[in-house]
């Protein structure tokens, strides 16, 4: 049925979940004023011009997988995902082959064996920990300096949390592996890093994570020289 979207939702947060579908569809999204300043960028707006930035409204849900993901492979950061949902959450109402994640509350009381079992070393465990302990306060504000205020987030897992759960059109993830080298090539045809990705974006000031998710789109990425890193295992140390 064209421009209507229908949604249906079932367990204790299903009104909650409904109420959100418009802002998890980027209905809150405010592009009005965006201008393509490169012929890249105004070839996917011409190709995707519904793109929206959606947000979740569940900051440490947003948090907690961002955290995993620092400085290691996807691979192995759904690995831990992956188990301590198993492990600690809960079947999702009316979807038992789901998960739903666990509460602040449990993420605290997870022991160092499980988190050692998972894959996680103790850095970013702790950091899981610590910013479970102030959840309420990252739902009541979920702001970059806030975020950052807590310790093992920095401006990358600030970022992507934001871009999760807020739809913060303009959070850059700084300090991403690939994400330099993708904007360089893409608007200027060679790998950048930080400051030059930063430099580039500049002139899209309040969308810059929205120029960045059309720059993935369009599929120029820098060519892959040399072998793949390999997935590492903490689990046998």
């Amino acid at each position: 049925m064209g421009g209507v979207v229908e949604a249906t939702a079932w367990g204790a947060g299903a009104e909650w979940l409904l109420d959100g579908v418009p802002e998890l569809l980027g209905a809150a999204d405010e592009p009005d004023g965006f201008v393509a300043r490169h012929d890249v960028v105004r070839e996917q707006l011409r190709r995707r011009p519904g793109l929206r930035i959606g947000r979740t409204r569940r900051v440490f849900e947003a948090l907690v997988p961002a955290v995993m993901e620092q400085k290691v492979l996807g691979a192995e950061a759904w690995r831990g995902w992956g188990y301590l949902l198993r492990r600690f959450g809960e079947p999702a109402p009316g979807a038992p082959h789901m998960r739903v994640p666990p509460p602040p509350e449990v993420w605290v009381r997870i022991p160092s064996w499980e988190w050692h079992r998972s894959g996680l070393e103790a850095v970013r465990s702790r950091t899981i920990m610590g910013a479970a302990r102030v959840a309420k306060r990252l739902e009541e504000e979920p702001s970059e300096r806030r975020l950052r205020s807590l310790p093992g987030v920095g401006v990358w897992t600030a970022a992507e949390t934001r871009q999760r759960a807020v739809g913060d059109a303009d959070a850059v993830s700084v300090g991403d592996y690939h994400l330099p080298g993708m904007v360089g090539w893409a608007l200027i045809g060679r790998k950048v890093d930080d400051a030059g990705m930063l430099e580039l974006l500049e002139p899209y000031a309040g969308h810059r994570y929205r120029v960045t998710r059309l720059l993935e789109s369009s599929g120029r990425r820098p060519p892959r020289r040399g072998p793949r890193l390999p997935v590492r295992d903490y689990r046998a140390f």
